[in-house]
């Protein structure tokens, strides 16, 4: 058989559950709060631009790897074969570009 609970039990159990209720009140409230919602979305907002900028940059290194890779051995010696003929284009690209320009500029 369950123990009677005496009145001054039942007004125990009363002012402990008004206690828990105004802790969770108080939470709920600062939970919902406009400057707590803002502060939320600002921190969610800033990872999301961490996590992107760290992602671009893992690929940017991964990239000029690559890159560096095709123009410079495991040594680290320049590889000519390679060199050589890039250099050439890229003359090639800027002397195009600049007659280009000069030719515009008579016009």
């Amino acid at each position: 058989m369950p123990e009677a609970r005496t009145p001054a039990d039942i007004e125990a159990d009363i002012v402990s559950r008004r206690r828990e209720l105004a802790a969770t009140l108080d939470e709920i409230a600062v939970r919902v709060h406009p400057s707590t919602i803002a502060g939320d979305a600002k921190a969610k907002a800033f990872g999301a631009v961490d996590r992107t900028v760290g992602r671009a940059y893992v690929a940017a290194n991964r990239a000029v790897a690559d890159v560096r890779s095709q123009f410079v051995d495991e040594e680290g010696a320049p590889r000519l074969e390679r060199l050589i003929p890039a250099g050439l284009v890229a003359v090639a690209v800027v002397g195009g570009l600049l007659a280009l320009s000069v030719r515009r500029r008579r016009r």
